[in-house]
């Protein structure tokens, strides 16, 4: 979701001094799929085990929005500046490291856990690093692309074009989000994006208890009319987090934050973008079960 190094309190403290010397331009203020592995996977489980550690990063990663970038440019004691160039250099750079790593996933459907728990470890390090470190960084593009690799292998398993339709899904929303953000026509408003926090907690609360009930064989929530509203539910929060990320770029590239800033954008972005394939992905799985 939102550049998620700069939005984590860790961060924040640091900036606001709670660290080391502060720069100069931040001192303000359904069931069982069967597999065609041989063996019995299970989507439904595994996508709620990653979404719960998902929305535990995006909600590390948007603790204190309202006064990021909120400062005076960079003193002349800081070399180079984030441009918009850096910021969709280096989102290229790890979506192809997802899509490459993916590939992997695809056809070794075994790694997805291995990257699934890579991933969430990564991306925590990295949601609570002080400095952007692009060695972490890359390496939980790739982690995250051996589980959506894998992920996706099995739902197209059971649901043939069902990996297209997700692409598409998430690059519409993605484009339509972008557009209203570049137009002027939405932005992100301190008391909306409270709302969105709160909500995203209450996601994540869901999902935590709900991958309790799934793995313990009580009952899947995520399934049927309550699965297709939760993921919804779910989508909105990407879609208005992606609007937040734009924005940390936007006031970041405009305040003249240093150039390594543009690694924690990309990995914001990252992360935004995983999560809404997989909500989309499972939305999708739960109407073609419906067919």
């Amino acid at each position: 979701m939102a550049n998620p190094v700069m939005n984590s309190q860790n961060f924040q403290q640091q900036m606001q001094g709670g660290g080391q010397a502060q720069p100069g331009w931040y001192q303000g203020g359904q069931q069982s799929a069967q597999s065609p592995y041989g063996q019995q996977q299970s989507p439904y489980g595994q996508a709620q085990a990653f979404g719960a550690g998902q929305a535990a990063q995006q909600y590390a990663h948007q603790q204190s929005m309202e006064d990021a970038f909120r400062a005076p440019s960079a003193g002349p004691e800081q070399t180079g500046r984030m441009t918009y160039n850096d910021v969709v250099g280096k989102t290229g750079l790890m979506l192809v490291l997802v899509v490459v790593a993916g590939a992997v996933g695809w056809f070794s459907p075994g790694l997805m856990i291995v990257g699934a728990i890579a991933g969430l470890v990564l991306g925590l390090v990295n949601s609570f690093k002080r400095e952007p470190s692009p060695v972490l960084i890359m390496l939980y593009a790739l982690a995250e692309g051996l589980f959506l690799g894998g992920i996706s292998a099995v739902f197209e398993a059971s649901y043939p074009g069902i990996v297209v339709q997700a692409v598409l899904g998430t690059l519409s929303v993605f484009a339509v989000m972008l557009a209203l953000y570049t137009s002027g026509k939405f932005r992100p408003t301190p008391r909306m994006t409270k709302i969105v926090m709160t909500a995203m907690l209450g996601y994540l609360v869901f999902m935590l208890v709900n991958l309790v009930l799934t793995w313990t064989g009580i009952a899947n929530l995520r399934t049927g009319g309550l699965g297709l509203i939760i993921g919804a539910l779910a989508v909105l929060l990407a879609a208005y987090s992606l609007t937040m990320d734009f924005e940390m770029a936007a006031v970041g590239v405009k305040n003249g934050a240093p150039q390594k800033y543009s690694w924690s954008v990309a990995f914001g972005l990252t992360v935004t973008l995983v999560w809404l394939y997989i909500e989309i992905l499972r939305i999708l799985s739960i109407l073609r079960s419906n067919d």
